[in-house]
């Protein structure tokens, strides 16, 4: 038997005698909680150059950065020649034996293959071996050391490459461990994976797999987060958790990469069957693959947190069974002060059973006690679908209307300074929850609202433990915290501290697992996805529901509760949050400005047809900003004239036709056999060039198979109108790329087109400088220049 209902004043599941006292004690101690859990994920602080040898220094990586991101060194160039120089001396000056790799590759799994065909490239791997002194297997230590054609690649990926330097530096003066380590600094990973490709298919090292720990930077500053690993992952993670002193790492993110079409050199050794971890840090996403990728705009506490853990991390995969590292299956972890929790994957549909018992047994105890009714309960979780689906939605608002007062935002990642976005974003969210739990929170009662945003936890928990069960803690955890703590509050005496004790620990548990999850998926997603980080903020505010609720004079077994004093004290936190929003959005727009040193990120190339002398001004804008709107003025297609460049529609407007040499197709051997013709040309760049492509008019020949400098490369059918078949090589030397196309024998000839690019505009007639504060987005195609031509070859 239930007991009788409670008047609204005593429907909480704390009710504290002095209320004001006990809140601002909770409260407090939540923020101290949170702010441990953040302090938890920063990088650490720079190590000077004089530090002790066996230790990490940003300050002597950074040496190694300025070299590797003097100036802009995509694969191919001269620039990165005298990069992979200076990677060649550097650690054959530690004693390591060193090799170049030289060799033609194809793409990691064809990720971006051009025309229902191949991308390909001429790579050079820098690989250095410190043999192991009993070794059970391998331990690859990897960064790329390519740039894209912009940047000089401070970030991305200079601090990778001068991390894998230091730590090279430090195993060679200590003793040498158990297990092999080989530092692999691959090539044209910006082009398309194919250094890593090349490694992890066919170089003798790799033979046997390993375990693989990839550096990465999609950023300029923030903590480094270890977001991808190989499958079965529980032996790694254990070995993560206990070596790097700086783990911060999620199950969870796990789960979202690899839904993701997002991709790193650690993709080409997981198709090899590798084991390993990918780290990156994110954070200062705006001057991602853009002229500002400077030595300057690297955070050498990002660097100091790369290298401690991979250094730390080096030092304990050297030292065991590397065997031993798939077992187990994959694991559910996440980083809390002091290090990382992590437990066995197979116990989350335990937790979410427990946790929906925990929720079913409070439910049961508030009902006994007379603070709910089973009613309330079921309308206040239909009600909880409002916050749930208003706070992302008004994220997504707020971004919007950000965006048209500022257009510049829609090229980037994420804005330059984008803190006090993030804080408004996170201030919207707690407005929506709070107004919302003011408004009905007397009718329903706030035990109910408590209780059954609980239960949406749970079902949430129960979705992730099937989707993405890496996920599933983010909402099992705090559910089963804060309704043990809800327990314990309705058993102890009514009005006792104790209550608000049980119901502040609970709620700490959700703090330290949803806070962290929050702040990191700001810079993972950007600002464009902001919504995204609104829905764990809800998630975190059910969890706190209970505290929060202190904030409410009711909480406080209040009577006379209709008084106007009373209402207006409700509506205190919700107006709070309300004008913080507005003062962190303005404050966002007047700090956040472009300038030269924070420009604007326009999109513009150039397209020659050699075959009738005309040219284009291309952009991937949608919306053209003011300088590229000076180029182009409507959408084109562009697919037949280049069809290395891409089949959707780009922006396109008149250029004057420069004076530029096509590539040239030279006829190597022509014979037909058995209605069979085997074609071999050879495509030789007349300029500098950064790639080449060709490409089959399948109204002309029907390709059956082709190799490309000797590789064989796929040939699938394609729904392309014209272009039956494709390659895209980067970084083709100087002599050319020999290609052999079998083809159906028609006695027709047969269209090539062949095209090249190259990178900058300035030397282009009628190309005008962009202003101080306009610069260039951060894509492959950026200031491309191309030049195509058609060939037909008569049957021989």
């Amino acid at each position: 038997m239930a007991a009788p209902l409670l008047p609204p004043a005593d429907r909480a599941l704390a009710r504290p005698s002095r209320r004001v006292t006990a809140a601002a004690a909770a409260l407090a101690a939540l923020v101290v909680v949170g702010a441990v859990g953040l302090l938890e994920i920063r990088p650490p602080r720079p190590r000077p150059a004089d530090a002790p040898a066996a230790q990490f220094s940003a300050d002597r990586a950074e040496e190694h950065l300025r070299v590797v991101a003097a100036e802009p060194h995509p694969a191919g160039s001269a620039a990165n020649d005298r990069v992979r120089e200076h990677l060649v001396g550097t650690l054959r000056g530690l004693g390591l034996a060193t090799e170049v790799q030289d060799t033609v590759a194809p793409e990691a799994g064809q990720l971006s293959g051009a025309a229902g065909g191949a991308t390909l490239a001429r790579v050079r791997n820098v690989v250095a071996v410190l043999p192991g002194t009993a070794p059970t297997g391998r331990v690859f230590v990897v960064a790329h050391y390519d740039s894209v054609q912009l940047a000089p690649g401070g970030n991305d990926d200079g601090a990778g490459t001068s991390t894998i330097l230091e730590v090279a530096r430090a195993m060679t003066d200590g003793a040498r461990p158990r297990n092999d380590v080989v530092f692999v600094l691959t090539d044209a990973e910006e082009a398309c994976l194919c250094g890593a490709s090349a490694f992890a298919s066919s170089h003798p090292l790799a033979q046997g797999g390993g375990v693989v720990l990839n550096l990465e930077a999609r950023g300029s500053t923030g903590p480094v987060i270890m977001f991808e690993t190989s499958r079965d992952n529980a032996a790694l993670v254990g070995a993560y958790g206990r070596a790097a002193p700086h783990p911060v790492g999620t199950s969870f993110a796990v789960e979202v990469y690899r839904l993701l079409p997002n991709d790193t050199d650690f993709t080409a050794f997981l198709a090899e069957d590798f084991v390993g971890l990918n780290s990156a840090y994110l954070d200062g996403g705006a001057n991602y693959h853009t002229p500002q990728d400077t030595v300057e705009s690297v955070d050498l506490a990002s660097i100091q947190h790369h290298g401690d853990n991979t250094l730390a991390l080096v030092r304990e995969f050297g030292s065991v069974d590397i065997a031993g590292l798939t077992a187990g299956g994959d694991a559910t972890y996440f980083p809390v002060p002091g290090g990382l929790v992590r437990y066995p994957g197979w116990l989350t549909w335990p937790l979410v059973l427990l946790a929906g018992a925990a929720v079913g047994v409070l439910a049961w105890l508030a009902r006994r006690r007379g603070r709910t009714t089973w009613s309330q309960l079921g309308f206040g979780f239909e009600l909880w679908v409002v916050p749930i689906v208003v706070a992302p939605v008004a994220a997504q608002l707020l971004w919007a209307g950000l965006t048209a007062i500022r257009p510049g935002y829609a090229e980037l990642l994420d804005p330059y300074r984008p803190q006090w976005y993030r804080l408004a974003v996170l201030a919207l969210t707690a407005t929506i929850v709070l107004a919302w739990y003011a408004l009905i929170r007397r009718r329903t009662g706030p035990a109910a609202l408590a209780i059954s945003g609980l239960g949406w936890l749970v079902a949430l928990g129960a979705v992730l433990a099937a989707l993405a069960p890496g996920g599933s803690y983010l909402a099992t955890l705090p559910a089963l915290a804060t309704a043990v703590g809800g327990i314990i509050a309705l058993l102890v005496r009514p009005g006792s501290v104790w209550a608000v004790v049980a119901v502040t620990a609970g709620a700490a548990v959700g703090v330290l697992v949803l806070l962290p999850t929050v702040v990191l998926l700001f810079p993972a997603l950007g600002m464009a996805m902001g919504g995204a980080a609104a829905v764990f903020t809800v998630l975190l505010g059910i969890a706190v529901l209970p505290v929060v609720d202190l904030l409410h004079p009711e909480a406080g077994g209040q009577r006379g509760l209709a008084t106007l004093e009373a209402r207006r004290a409700a509506a205190v936190p919700t107006l709070a949050a309300g004008l913080a929003t507005l003062v962190f959005a303005g404050v966002g727009l007047a700090v956040d400005r472009f300038d030269a040193d924070h420009p604007t990120q326009t999109h513009l190339m150039y397209a020659l047809d050699a075959d009738t002398g005309t040219a284009r001004w291309l952009s991937r804008e949608t919306d053209p900003q003011p300088w590229t709107a000076g180029y182009v003025d409507g959408p084109a297609s562009i697919a037949d004239e280049f069809p290395a460049l891409a089949a959707h529609e780009l922006l396109a407007g008149p250029a004057q036709a420069a004076n530029l040499p096509a590539p040239a197709v030279q006829t190597v051997s022509d014979t037909t056999t058995a209605g069979v013709r085997t074609l071999r040309v050879r495509l030789v760049p007349q300029r500098q060039v950064r790639l080449a492509a060709l490409h089959v008019d399948q109204t002309t020949a029907t390709v059956r198979s082709a190799t490309v400098a000797g590789v064989p490369v796929p040939v699938e059918p394609t729904d392309d109108d014209r272009w039956s078949f494709g390659i895209v090589f980067h970084a083709p030397p100087p002599e050319g790329v020999e290609i052999e196309l079998t083809l159906a024998a028609t006695g027709q000839p047969v269209a090539l087109r062949a095209a090249d690019a190259s990178d900058g505009l300035s030397g282009l007639p009628g190309f005008r400088p962009r202003p101080a504060d306009v610069g260039i987005v951060g894509s492959h195609s950026s200031e491309m220049l191309m030049v195509a031509r058609t060939y037909r070859l008569p049957p021989a």
